[in-house]
């Protein structure tokens, strides 16, 4: 069982993201997992202080076996994407101690601009001295601070600019009257973009090279290809919820790389067997026979080849926190291309 903690970004919405960026060129460039842009992968250790925290979402999982390195997130169909940000809790104590620490870094850097430094100043007074009384502190067991988050990946994004809210107060129990709000079904779609696929290399009857109106039988593996899941839990400020999504294998779609081609079957859409395999591996005494999943071609790639293209489609569905049988999220899927060389048979002429 493999954890980490959700590498993205707790950024301070409205004027206090502006501030950010001037207090520092590289406010939104670094990682909530405490790791440059572009630096090696490093486990994270938790919330900081400065100019962003993590999101204290914890992931969960199986998702790839120790050392592959042939993986890819799964792409969902259609216009559908998981939530590029969201709100979630924080304690009074955590959140007083951010905006504190914040300040102090702004204030105190030397050459900060003095616009910056209004503009924290001003959301600190807010929640010290302002509306709420020193961060609510005395309310500590009534409720939580409820927070934006972006995902690191994608904050440049219009979805990312949505959660726009300054941090507000949510008592106990409360549910938040904001888009985006983190629930398990939140969490399943983060989930969802968590998942990662072992590549779509498909095995082949002749193999790489192949004969025109030769039939190429084509097959995966079931012990490659079988169920992932990931699992997203939060427990903070009084809201303990997770969620677990899976993706299952379901068909194995070919595309040959040119209209000269006949797939089988027809539809080119090859559907997982019993065993949890797709399609069949060519054997012995099978040279008379049509494979259930495979490509014949009717012409020669030449001098070239053809990008046979493999896509595996994957049922995904979700359960959790309230949410006990699985539900459906839409369909995910992820292929890559193959080079095939196509050559005529060869006659003899005597």
């Amino acid at each position: 069982m493999h954890i980490v903690r959700s590498r993205r970004t707790w950024l301070l919405a409205g004027v206090t993201a502006v501030a950010l960026a001037l207090t520092s060129g590289t406010a939104f460039a670094g990682r909530g997992d405490g790791r440059a842009q572009g630096s090696n992968p490093a486990e994270t250790s938790g919330t900081r202080s400065g100019k962003y925290l993590s999101s204290v979402v914890r992931f969960s999982g199986n998702t790839v076996s120790s050392g592959d390195t042939g993986t890819q997130k799964v792409l969902p169909v259609g216009d559908w994407s998981p939530p590029a940000c969201w709100y979630e809790p924080r304690t009074a104590q955590e959140f007083s101690k951010y905006v504190e620490d914040n300040y102090n870094d702004t204030i105190n850097t030397p050459g900060q601009h003095s616009y910056a430094k209004a503009l924290v100043g001003q959301f600190r007074n807010r929640y010290k001295d302002g509306k709420y009384k020193n961060y609510n502190l005395d309310k500590a067991d009534e409720g939580s601070w409820w927070v934006a988050v972006r995902d690191e990946d994608r904050w440049m994004e219009p979805e990312a600019q949505v959660c726009d809210r300054d941090p507000f107060w949510v008592e106990t129990g409360a549910t938040p009257d904001v888009p985006n709000a983190v629930t398990p079904q939140v969490l399943a779609e983060l989930a969802y973009n968590r998942i990662q696929l072992p590549s779509t290399e498909v095995a082949l009857a002749p193999e790489a090279v192949t004969k025109v109106n030769l039939p190429t039988w084509a097959w995966l593996d079931k012990a490659r290809f079988k169920e992932v899941s990931v699992t997203a839990a939060l427990n903070v400020g009084g809201l303990n919820i997770q969620a677990t999504t899976t993706a299952k294998p379901v068909s194995l779609r070919l595309e040959p790389g040119t209209p000269d081609a006949e797939t089988y079957p027809a539809s080119s859409e090859c559907t997982i067997n019993d065993d949890g395999s797709i399609g069949e591996p060519y054997g012995k005494g099978k040279a008379d026979q049509n494979p259930p999943c495979g490509i014949r071609y009717l012409r020669s790639s030449g001098d070239g080849t053809f990008n046979l293209q493999a896509t595996v489609t994957w049922e995904i569905t979700w359960t959790g926190t309230g949410n006990p049988n699985p539900t459906q999220l839409p369909n995910g899927t992820f292929g890559n291309e193959q080079k095939v060389t196509v050559q005529e048979i060869q006659s003899v002429n005597r």
